[in-house]
Parts: structure tokens; C-alpha cells; sequence
């Protein structure tokens, strides 16, 4: 079935793919049936044991809820301003997740080289891994640097890993690709901030099954870009992505959601315009109500076309037609939502990617999001966006609400003046 049509010609840059091929998990397989080739596990007695490198960056994401844009090089400040840590809990439930699926098929066999403590040790201890499946292969002291993840990473490939486990954003991903040298394919659980790169699962939850399926020897990799947001240009309001290294990924398209395309949205400047008209008119019908704008292009597209001010990577505040506040953090979104006042939400997907909800815009918590209320959430995107992107995908930190979403099984997607079309949504 053709596309729809749209008005407006649109330019994607998608990541360059590399050809599938056999990885790692699919030499699992190849053991079992007794054709093992080199560096491949070999079944001899018992289950196959892979040996699965697991890293986790402690600051990683801690900027976005207090509105930093991302920790690269700002951890302090960002403790000082209230900020939480976010991958430990990522890493968590991605282990716990793990340990459901270990649970029911015990062929999942793992030893896991890792760093101590915080970097690693500590989480599989408390998710119920024995000392005797758990290899240290790098030491760290407090305050953990990105030179723990290098050195974690690379003792591990030197001891045997055969794939590299890590919970952070696109920085941390830039470390472990480096250290790596696409020796071995790299998988991330989601937990910075900005996570555009193509080799992320889109849940913690999805990255316990890519790994069960990679064990079981039913994945193939495939070539995947690492690309990272410039984080000081971020905070100025600037956005510069930069391809750093291309990686070994595992290839599963509803789990590994491809990397971040750019789309020129001024090509679609007659589809922006009526965009913009029909926000208007949702301003004019609840002047009382404020309206949270999300980033990005496209909403900040549709700001400029309506006289409002507008950061182009933050959250901003809208009431009666008058931008009231910019670049809000967590704090201060709860704050303005205060008692019973009416708010909308507006956000628009990820190209390609299709995150609405916690990727780029963590300042978006669950706890602000609840007092917005999911039945006030409104998404818009240019149809080309649309075209281009399979499914909307939220990824909150609740699992709770992020059901309460992904029951619905699809949203409206405000796509033109007075038009929507639904689109499937999934968590």
C-alpha cells in the first residue's frame, strides 16, 4: 500500500546499515548442532555458559529530570540541583526481568564480567546472581569516570566477552564502542538521556528478551551507528549530532528501535503552518489551560509560526496564547501543576525511533505526567515524520503507566489542520 500523500518534500538522513550477519548468539546455535568455529563457545558438558560483559554508567540520565539536557561533564551540578540516579533502577529491572526468563528456561547460562560495585557487582549480587557467575574484571573507586567504562569493557573483550551489556545514554555508548573496537556486539539498556544511537533495546524489559533470544541463538547482528548529541551545544539550545563509530548491534527491528533520523521539517512548511493553525485554535478553546510543550523541531517549528517563545531542546510552558515559563525541570513543572489546575501535554516522536515519552525529555516524570494525566496527552508530527516512524513507543521508568498507554493500542497523531490519524503505540 502506497504512503499517504503530503504536502512538502521531506529529506531523511537514515543511519547507514550494514549487511546482516551471523553474530555471536547464532554461533550458540552452531555449537549445539556441533559445528563450533573459532571463538565461538563450544558445548561440552552441561549447558553453554556465555560469557557476557555488563556495565553500568551510575550518573547516566541524572540530568534530565532537573532539566540539564544530559550529564556529560556536569554530575556535580546535577546532584546539587536534586538530581536522582536513573540507571541503577534501569539496570534493575532489566536483571530482574532476566532473572523471569532464567527462571523458565535454564539453558540461559551467564557468567558476567563486570566492574565492582556500583559499575556493575552490586546489581547482579542483589538481583540473586551467585559470586560464582559473577567475574570483576576492573576495580573502581568512587567518583566512577568514563575511563572505568573503557577499562571495563576492554579487560572484558581481553577476557572472553562475547557481548557487551551496558546501561547508560549515547556517551556512555561512545566509551564502550571505543574500547570494544567492534570486536564484539555492544547492546544498551536505555538510561540516559538521549539515546539516538541504533543499538539500544527500547525497554530494559526488551533488553532482558534480545539477551534471552541472543543466548538461545535465534539474533543476528547487523552494523549500527553510534551517534551522540553535543551536550554543551544541547544546553545552549543547539542541536549537534555527530556520528562517532559504527558498532556490531544485534538486529531485531520491535525491540532495537533504529537510530535517530533527521528530517528537514522546513520542507514541510505548508504542513508546520497547519500545524500551527490547529494548536492555535486548541489555545483559543482552553485559554485557562496550560499547555506543556515538549522538544524538538517540529514543536518548536509550530511555536515560531504562533509568535511564541520557545526553547528548541527544553519543556515550556503555555497559557492564554503567552509563553509563561521556559526550559522547565521536573521541579518545577510539579510546582506549576500545583492543585487542580488543567494542563494538555503536546509532544511529537522521535523520527524513526518513535519515543514520545523518555527519551530527550525526562523532565517528563512519572509524577508530572500523572498530574497531566495521560488522557491529556496530544501528539503531532508532520506526516512525513509519521510515514517514517512504525510505532509511537513510551518508555516512562513506570511500568504502570506506561501500560496505562500502551493498552490503548493506538493514539491519535494530530497530522495536519484538523486531521489525525491513528498510530499504533507500543511500550
Amino acid at each position: 500500500m502506497a504512503a499517504p500523500p503530503h504536502r512538502g518534500r521531506w529529506i531523511r538522513r537514515s543511519p547507514r546499515g550494514g549487511r546482516a550477519s551471523g553474530g555471536a548468539g547464532a554461533g550458540l546455535a552452531s555449537d549445539l548442532a556441533g559445528r563450533a568455529r573459532k571463538d565461538e563457545i563450544v558445548f561440552r558438558r552441561g549447558p553453554v555458559v556465555a560469557r557476557i560483559a555488563f556495565v553500568i554508567n551510575p550518573i547516566a540520565g541524572m540530568g534530565g529530570r532537573v532539566g540539564f539536557k544530559g550529564t556529560d561533564g556536569v554530575a556535580e551540578d546535577a546532584r546539587r540541583a536534586g538530581a536522582q540516579p536513573v540507571a541503577p533502577p534501569r539496570a534493575r529491572a532489566f536483571l530482574e526481568a532476566f532473572q523471569v526468563r532464567r527462571a523458565a528456561d535454564a539453558s540461559l547460562s551467564v557468567e558476567w564480567l563486570t566492574a565492582s560495585g556500583p559499575m556493575g557487582a552490586e546489581a547482579l549480587a542483589a538481583a540473586g546472581f551467585a559470586k560464582a557467575e559473577i567475574e570483576v574484571v576492573h576495580e573502581v573507586h568512587s567518583p566512577t569516570t568514563a575511563d572505568d567504562t573503557i577499562r571495563v569493557v576492554a579487560n572484558a573483550v581481553g577476557a572472553g566477552a562475547q557481548l557487551i551489556l551496558f546501561c547508560g545514554g549515547d556517551g556512555t555508548a561512545r566509551d564502550v564502542a571505543t574500547a570494544a573496537s567492534n570486536a564484539v556486539p555492544l547492546l544498551g539498556i536505555p538510561a540516559g538521556v538521549k539515546m539516538h544511537s541504533g543499538i539500544f533495546a527500547a525497554t530494559p524489559s526488551a533488553a532482558a528478551e534480545l539477551l534471552a533470544a541472543y543466548l538461545r541463538g535465534e539474533l543476528r547482528t547487523a552494523e549500527a551507528e553510534i551517534l551522540d548529541l553535543d551536550e554543551d551545544a544541547y544546553r545552549k539550545g543547539v542541536w549537534k549530532v555527530r556520528l562517532y563509530a559504527s558498532a556490531q548491534g544485534l538486529s531485531e527491528a520491535n525491540l532495537v528501535p533504529a537510530g535517530k533520523a533527521m528530517f528537514a521539517e522546513v520542507s514541510d512548511a505548508e504542513i508546520l503552518t497547519e500545524l500551527a493553525d490547529h494548536v492555535s485554535e486548541l489555545f483559543e478553546e482552553e485559554r485557562d489551560a496550560v499547555f506543556i510543550l515538549g522538544p524538538g523541531s517540529t514543536m518548536n517549528a509550530i511555536a515560531t509560526r504562533l509568535g511564541l517563545e520557545k526553547t528548541l531542546l527544553g519543556i515550556d510552558a503555555v497559557l492564554d496564547r503567552k509563553t509563561i515559563e521556559t526550559d522547565l525541570n521536573e521541579a518545577r513543572l510539579l510546582a506549576l501543576l500545583a492543585g487542580d489546575r488543567k494542563a494538555r501535554l503536546l509532544v511529537s516522536p522521535i523520527g524513526v525511533q518513535g519515543f514520545i515519552l523518555g527519551r530527550g525529555n525526562l523532565q517528563l516524570s512519572p509524577a508530572v505526567l500523572r498530574r497531566i494525566g495521560v488522557h491529556n496527552l496530544i501528539v503531532i508530527s508532520t506526516p512525513s515524520k509519521l510515514d517514517a516512524t512504525p510505532v509511537l513507543r513510551v518508555d516512562t521508568g513506570d511500568a504502570d503507566l506506561d501500560e496505562e498507554l500502551v493498552k490503548k493500542e493506538y493514539l491519535f497523531v494530530i497530522v495536519g489542520y484538523r486531521t489525525s490519524r491513528l498510530h499504533p503505540i507500543r511500550g
